[in-house]
């Protein structure tokens, strides 16, 4: 069957005006250039349906033509897992018309929304509600809560809430043959065999499509404080950690740290954002407090404790925000270090995660091996140190073409920093996934048998291997 039959029928199940085309003249860039604009695919089409059972009946009709199917949210992925390749076979399945907020039982602290709502929408939604949904990354003002489960996001609240997965109770999911199954449960406790949401949850769209979710949400806290610190390194970090942990206990909602080379590059390029202490000390941490008793509890708490910490050693300076705005600017600094690091260029990404006990050790010799391979490189080192994910980029030295330097030295340094993550018990995707960047390195790094057992299952939910090719797992032909 031809693709232009296909097209028709498309066309048909979803309304012409929501299946567009490059020979209709429609611009496609959104949907076939990836947020890194490191990649451009050409898809046959990019369809939106507007409805689960639209969802539905897309898949179905592109599993009889044998037709590929790119499930995409927000486009906000780093490693793509949400665009199509460059073949003009595949379809993109666009989600971003199911956004409604479906339901909010404040008796049972749930929230259901469709795949398609905007991860910043849900969170108001709660908060209209007197509740918090825990769950905030950088690009919460375009990203999808179906995203964020495909792709089992975490972000700065992992540290006392867990992973987008431990944040949802329940999934509607078109599966690869077209059908909806309804597990829409706001249940915390069913024990009826397989928990197949956490089948779906984290698998990048290549064993089914989620149309919508249940999430948890948690009462709102009577006071959140940001807290800003200068350590003097990694190991006075996690001191400082470990500090925090003891006398804050689970008020600790956030712990962040940054080099002093991530935070000149907000400086540089959104120089009106002022970042404190960066010029005198080499790494900076963000705190994060919420306490349901009192402000005056909670900072009484906090400031001691930063105040414990700087005459133990482990911080040798620190502010506390003396206001909601204050407090929006620190984290406004600690998100805007990705787009700064855009506005300097093509780098490379290595979202990683270690033994918390192991990231010092770790960072000292990727650093030192990475200078020795490529002198000159710039390590932006920042991320969720509380619960030990690392974003440890590296950036061309200065006066070097990016493009240049991805092209020669990718490969290697990639190499580097895994094997090094890898010897030190960590793993090579803490929080953005596997996706198409990093499938043929996965085996190299993943336990054979746990590989088997994945690909047991993909076979099984998607025999003809049409939901997101080449995401997770290369083809049975292609593995090494």
């Amino acid at each position: 069957m031809s693709g232009t039959h296909l097209l028709t029928e498309l066309r048909a199940a979803v309304g012409a005006a929501h299946v567009l085309t490059a020979a209709d003249g429609d611009d496609l860039t959104a949907y076939e250039q990836d947020w890194r604009r490191r990649h451009r695919g050409r898809a046959l089409a990019v369809v939106r349906p507007g409805s689960p059972q639209e969802v539905a009946a897309v898949v179905r009709l592109c599993a009889a033509h044998g037709t590929p199917i790119v499930p995409q949210g927000g486009n906000t992925g780093l490693v793509l897992g949400g665009v199509p390749d460059t073949s003009g076979r595949q379809v993109v399945l666009s989600l971003q018309r199911l956004q409604r907020v479906r339901a909010l039982d404040p008796d049972n602290l749930t929230l259901t929304v469709d795949a398609g709502c905007v991860l910043q929408v849900a969170q108001q939604a709660a908060e209209a509600a007197g509740l918090w949904l825990p769950l905030s990354l950088a690009s919460e003002g375009s990203c999808t809560i179906g995203g964020n489960l495909a792709t089992n996001a975490g972000g700065t609240q992992v540290l006392r809430f867990g992973n987008a997965r431990d944040l949802c109770l329940g999934l509607e999911v078109v599966t690869a043959d077209g059908q909806l199954w309804d597990g829409l449960s706001g249940l915390r406790k069913d024990n009826t065999g397989y928990d197949l949401r956490h089948l779906f949850i984290g698998s990048e769209g290549t064993l089914g499509i989620i149309t919508g979710a249940v999430l948890k949400l948690v009462p709102q806290s009577a006071a959140r404080l940001t807290a800003w610190a200068a350590v003097s390194g990694l190991t006075e970090a996690l001191a400082l950690l470990a500090l925090a942990q003891r006398r804050l206990g689970p008020t600790l909602t956030g712990f962040e740290a940054m080099n002093a080379f991530a935070l000149s590059l907000v400086d540089r390029h959104f120089p009106d954002l002022r970042v404190p202490l960066w010029r005198e000390h080499p790494w900076c941490v963000l705190l994060e407090v919420s306490d349901h008793d009192s402000e005056v509890h909670a900072r009484g708490a906090l400031e001691a404790t930063l105040a414990a910490a700087i005459e133990q050693g482990a911080a040798r300076d620190a502010i506390v925000a003396e206001s909601l705005a204050q407090a929006r600017t620190l984290w406004h600094i600690r998100e805007s270090i990705p787009l700064a690091q855009a506005q300097e260029g093509l780098n490379l990404k290595h979202d990683i995660s270690l033994p918390v006990s192991r990231i010092p050790a770790f960072c000292a010799e990727a650093e030192a091996a990475l200078h020795a391979t490529v002198p000159g490189a710039r390590v932006v080192n920042f991320g969720h140190l509380g619960d030990g994910n690392l974003h440890f980029n590296v950036q061309a030295p200065p006066d070097t073409d990016a493009a240049t330097f991805l092209q020669e030295h990718e490969a290697h340094v990639n190499q580097l920093v895994y094997r090094l993550v890898q010897r030190h018990g960590g793993s090579i995707s803490a929080e953005h996934g596997i996706g198409g960047l990093k499938a043929a390195l996965l085996p190299a790094f993943k336990d054979p048998t746990a590989l088997a057992i994945m690909r047991a299952i993909k076979r099984a939910l998607d025999p003809a291997g049409l939901l997101n090719p080449g995401r997770v797992l290369l083809p049975d032909n292609a593995a090494p």
